[in-house]
């Protein structure tokens, strides 16, 4: 028994190397380091009898380990240990070690199967090279010949030695069965007459002996006879010798077997070379007839199927072994499987995803190719080489639920219900159906919010949303657009009873008292109602309804239904916008715009914080155990009314956007900004940076570049303390001025962050696009954490794509100290949220600042 010691560290290379070693009847025992290879050459006997040799690895770089294996193999206790070494490369210090220890051989890992005749040389050092054939070329053939005649035991055995065989001889069939038994031999050349037993007994046994059923066998005779040849090549001889004849023939027949031998050697090690490859695959690969029976299978895809050996698989049909049901669970028809088609065919096919079911009938979804095989032209099967795809859609599942979902109330959001929206005014376009759309208004939110606390605020909304989820038929959609704000799609509805079912919903949310804390808070929604049919023109145009419809219920009073009529509609829009785009006029000329600054924080040197948290003062904190970044704010846009409360931009920023206001209010939000950081910049000796929002309307507004770069030469700052922050792409219309635009503030050193990162699918091609610096991270995505592990595993993903991209990350809306340690360990650069930092007046390191009201608000300009 040979036992092998393995080490080496990749998993992949010590499954190859075993799969080759194995055949040649090496036991191994491979291991992973260095630290427990150690240890196992430590528990060997003295004089190294646990292990006959050493395969290892050469490592990428010395430590500890290293020198204490080297060390151990170099002492005396070792030194005469065989030891292979396979390297990536020339390694000059693997040359150099190899020269210094006596019994060791080096391979390059491109060479690896040639391990096993370097290991079988190693063991037999005594042993010459065996010398090159020159009728047959290769390495020298055993050759056992068996004759009674010592005589002719004597010549033909020099005969043979002189052109390059190694003969060993034996005088009759027992001793001759004896050495081929004990020794290795390639050929066997039998007298046909011996006392005690003819050859043709002797070259039955060799055929019927596993251990020797490979030797070519040849009978040699000093009488010609038909009989004899007959009987012969009967038992298994493939040739017939005579030793009469001339030398030259006989050494011809000879050389004939000696070339059927190599050929056979070079066979079996391509087979043995492609055996290894083949093992060491990491996916799964299988080779199938045109009928579908498996022809072989590697053990990663016996390991995959849940099977124990290669033997449950090999001769069966593939189809009925794990791939005879859909994805859905269905049961399949033979005939109606595309694989099995492919297979009959001889398709190929690329990246098929489907589902292969396991011994113990669960599924697997995989990512399959399809190969046709082909022999010397000949289409005999194909090959499959499939892989597990399971982490793979469970996180694009996860993505897309996200992409579509509120992550606290875990109804649909606003970008899924508006496609199923424009869905439902396309179908009626084509019918005489009538279909309502409603949108949901929460009266009191603010107030609970402001005072029983945001956790308050957040349980109202779920229980707000499973209210409204009791109300609908399995046709209607519902969704939260956003803060306090639900809308609703009831098809098929009878026209005059639209009124009454607006108000049948608000009755539902408003018939019982929201409790929380012990406390009873009376709930009251205001509902705007829109019929659509098939004269409605848009999705916009029903959405701008209801919305009119909501806002007039409101002014009304609150706690009120309203159904859209045009009349009513066309004089409140008007008077909306007008109102509202007159007071933003007056803001911009009379400066009633307020900026607020919000931190966002470096993670690092959070492990010094304790667990958890305290939120009061955390974000100066961080900002002190990180002395050599900037501070880094972003800038958050404020209206104050007549009477100097602060307006959200929720409110008027849609009007600014509708009236064209937004290119300018972004200048007016650039202009104060440097402004604030100059005056800041006199009053701290540390750095700050801005990160200032750009709107759709800003982006596309001719100039903008030159106008930043006027203003900061104007307030002398530098501009490597400036980042702008541009939203989704979907509302971005020529990506390639976007695309200018943002390489001239980039060539100006401003820095440029790509916002609400992750939210969707469109983000990835979009982040191809745009020239980012950092990548900030969608609250949408915060919420779970730390409890929903899809949450955690998506978030990581994301730094993962962003670390790779060379961006920095930001996470928004971090709301506990929870969720905060977590984002830690995902590796986030910068967190901002409530639990960090709460938006303030003005710009400062350690002065007592002024904090904004609490409740979540949107972002300056782009909102």
């Amino acid at each position: 028994m040979k036992t092998v010691l393995l080490v080496e560290a990749s998993q992949t290379r010590r499954r190859a190397l075993s799969a080759l070693l194995a055949p040649r009847g090496y036991v191994i025992n491979a291991m992973p380091d260095l630290d427990e290879a150690f240890r196992a050459l430590q528990r060997s006997t003295a004089s190294a009898a646990s292990y006959s040799a050493v395969v290892l690895g050469w490592p990428e770089y010395a430590d500890g380990s290293v020198e204490d294996v080297f060390g151990l193999l170099h002492s005396e206790r070792f030194e005469h240990l065989p030891v292979l070494i396979l390297a990536d490369h020339n390694s000059a210090a693997a040359v150099n070690w190899r020269m210094t220890r006596p019994g060791t051989a080096l391979l390059q890992w491109s060479d690896f199967v040639e391990a096993a005749e370097a290991l079988d040389q190693l063991l037999r050092p005594n042993e010459t090279s065996r010398p090159e054939l020159t009728s047959g070329g290769g390495a020298a053939l055993r050759v056992l010949l068996v004759d009674d005649s010592a005589t002719v035991r004597a010549a033909f055995a020099k005969l043979l030695r002189k052109h390059d065989y190694e003969v060993d001889t034996a005088s009759n069939v027992v001793e001759g069965l004896d050495k081929a038994l004990s020794n290795p031999f390639d050929i066997a050349v039998v007298d046909y007459f011996m006392p005690g037993g003819n050859g043709t007994a002797l070259i039955a046994a060799l055929k019927q002996e596993p251990q020797t059923e490979h030797i070519l066998s040849a009978t040699i005779t000093g009488t010609y006879s038909d009989a004899i040849i007959s009987e012969s090549l009967a038992c298994g001889a493939v040739e017939c010798l005579f030793k009469s004849e001339a030398k030259e023939l006989f050494l011809a027949r000879l050389g004939s077997l000696a070339r059927t031998v190599h050929d056979r050697k070079a066979i079996d090690a391509e087979r043995r070379r492609l055996h290894g490859i083949l093992s060491s695959v990491g996916d799964g690969v299988y080779g199938v007839d045109p009928e579908g029976r498996i022809e072989f299978i590697n053990p990663a895809a016996v390991d995959l199927l849940g099977f124990d050996d290669q033997s449950e698989l090999i001769g069966r049909g593939a189809f009925e072994s794990f791939h005879h049901t859909a994805e859905d669970g269905t049961p399949m028809a033979r005939a109606a499987s595309y694989l099995n088609q492919c297979y009959a065919d001889g398709s190929q096919v690329l990246a098929w995803q489907t589902a292969f079911w396991t011994s113990t009938r669960k599924q697997l979804p995989v990512e399959c190719t399809v190969y046709p095989m082909r022999i010397d032209g000949v289409r005999t099967g194909s090959v499959v080489a499939f892989r597990d795809v399971s982490a793979r859609r469970a996180l694009e599942n996860e993505l897309r639920w996200q992409a579509e979902h509120d992550a606290l109330t875990k109804l649909h959001n606003r970008a899924w219900f508006e496609s199923q929206l424009e869905q439902e005014v396309n179908r009626l376009k084509r019918s005489e159906q009538v279909s309502v759309l409603l949108f949901v208004d929460l009266d009191r939110f603010k107030y609970i919010n402001d005072t029983a606390g945001h956790t308050a605020g957040d349980q109202l909304l779920l229980e707000v949303s499973a209210r409204l989820k009791s109300r609908l038929r399995a046709s209607d959609h519902l969704a939260r657009m956003g803060g306090d704000e639900y809308a609703v799609i009831l098809r098929n509805v009878n026209a005059e009873d639209v009124a009454g079912l607006a108000d049948g919903f608000r009755r539902a949310l408003t018939s019982a008292p929201f409790v929380y804390a012990s406390k009873s808070y009376r709930i009251t929604v205001s509902i705007g109602a829109a019929r659509m049919d098939r004269l409605t023109a848009s999705t916009s145009e029903a959405m701008a309804h209801a919305d009119i419809a909501c806002h007039i219920a409101k002014n009304a009073g609150r706690n009120q239904t309203h159904v859209y009529t045009p009349e009513l509609g066309r004089q409140a829009a008007m008077d909306e916008d007008l109102g509202w785009s007159a007071r933003l006029e007056e803001a911009l000329r009379s400066d009633r715009f307020v900026l607020c600054f919000q931190p966002i924080v470096p993670l690092k040197g959070l492990e010094q914080e304790p667990f958890p948290a305290a939120e009061r003062g955390l974000w100066k904190r961080q900002f002190d155990r990180n002395p050599n970044s900037a501070m880094m704010y972003e800038v958050l846009l404020r209206m104050r009314d007549s009477q100097g409360e602060l307006i959200s931009p929720n409110a008027f920023l849609p009007t600014a956007e509708r009236f064209g206001l937004m290119a300018e209010i972004d200048r007016w939000v650039i202009d104060r900004s440097l402004r604030a950081l100059r005056e800041a910049r006199s009053h701290e000796s540390r750095p700050f940076m801005l990160s200032i929002n750009l709107s759709a309307q800003g982006l596309a507004s001719v100039g903008l570049a030159a106008y930043i770069t006027s203003k900061v030469v104007e307030h002398n700052i530098d501009p490597a303390m400036l980042v702008f922050e541009i939203t989704e792409s979907h509302s971005i219309t020529d990506v390639t001025c976007v695309q200018a635009l943002l390489h001239e503030l980039r060539q100006l050193g401003c820095r440029i962050a790509v916002d609400d990162f992750g939210t969707g699918f469109s983000t990835f091609s979009y982040l191809r696009q745009l020239e980012a610096d950092i990548l900030k991270i969608d609250g949408s995505l915060i919420q779970g954490l730390p409890d929903d592990q899809l949450d955690r595993t998506v978030v990581a993903a994301l730094v993962n794509i962003a670390r790779c991209a060379g961006k920095l990350t930001v996470a928004e809306c971090v709301e506990n100290s929870a969720a905060l340690f977590t984002l830690m360990q995902c590796g986030v650069d910068y967190v901002q949220g409530y639990s960090v930092g709460m938006p303030r007046l003005q710009l400062a390191s350690s002065a007592a600042l002024s904090v904004v009201d609490s409740q979540h608000q949107p972002r300056a300009a782009a909102g």
